[in-house]
């Protein structure tokens, strides 16, 4: 069977842009340990570029927590949604949205996890406060005892769903998404009235691709997945850094002039 076609790469994102950034598959490769993975100084100093060119519409969207990514991105607080948009905060100011401790309910989620994944060599289990993620990529055969313990887990914990993911399932709180926040930003300055382009790889992105969708933008899938609701594809992490670069200097150049 012949492969279906390519998703074609994105143009050019342009000043009336809002640019909402993925991070671990999208701007960086992934890890077998999560915790390991840094960003180069040259993607940094790009996305404070592309963030001023875009007079602040640049947010990265992640399933990490808030405190993660800025100790990725320091010294730099982007905008930023965490936690698979369960954490909002508009930078440079202000509290973060549902930045709070975890339930007793979470933390002993997570000891369970742990002592469960003790059978399971190659599992990492990480404890993010408001959710716990299970980690297999260093143990894919054990990817379908990792999918039911969590989906034992999410149903057993109230007010929590199941988040599935590249390598990884989660138990998140219910009522929230990458989608959500996406429409929540949007609202705001600096985001308002402009073209939403949401970038990203995995199927947590999925609800972020239907709201860019939506509210007249598009969606960019990172990677060779097939089903999505992305308009745009790019290959790796590497490309979407070259299309960010390419994009700041086309806007650059338009307001130079001739």
């Amino acid at each position: 069977m012949l492969d279906e076609p390519r998703r074609p790469a994105p143009p050019l994102f342009d000043e009336r842009s809002a640019l909402f950034l993925d991070v671990d598959g999208t701007l960086v490769e992934f890890d077998v340990d999560p915790r390991s993975v840094r960003p180069t100084a040259a993607l940094r100093a790009l996305l404070v570029t592309a963030r001023d060119r875009l007079d602040g519409a640049l947010a990265l969207v992640s399933g990490r927590t808030l405190l993660e990514l800025d100790a990725m991105f320091a010294p730099t607080a982007f905008t930023a949604a965490g936690l698979h948009g369960h954490e909002l905060r508009v930078a440079p100011a202000g509290d973060p949205r549902g930045s709070r401790g975890a339930s007793s309910v979470m933390r002993a989620l997570a000891l369970d996890a742990r002592a469960w994944s003790r059978a399971h060599p190659g599992v990492l289990v990480e404890d993010k406060g408001l959710a716990v993620a299970l980690h297999y990529r260093a143990a894919p055969e054990a990817r379908e005892a990792v999918e039911s313990y969590a989906a034992r887990a999410a149903a057993e914990a109230a007010g929590h769903r199941l988040q599935l993911g590249d390598h990884v399932a989660e138990i998140v709180p219910a009522g929230g998404d990458k989608g959500r926040a996406v429409e929540e930003l949007m609202m705001l300055a600096p985001f308002r009235g402009r073209t939403p382009i949401f970038v990203g790889d995995d199927l947590t992105d999925e609800y972020g691709f239907a709201v860019a969708r939506r509210l007249d933008g598009f969606g960019v899938l990172v990677g060779p997945r097939r089903e999505s609701d992305a308009r745009h594809g790019l290959p790796r992490p590497r490309d979407v850094e070259a299309w960010i670069e390419a994009s700041v200097r086309s806007i650059s150049d338009g307001r130079r002039g001739p």
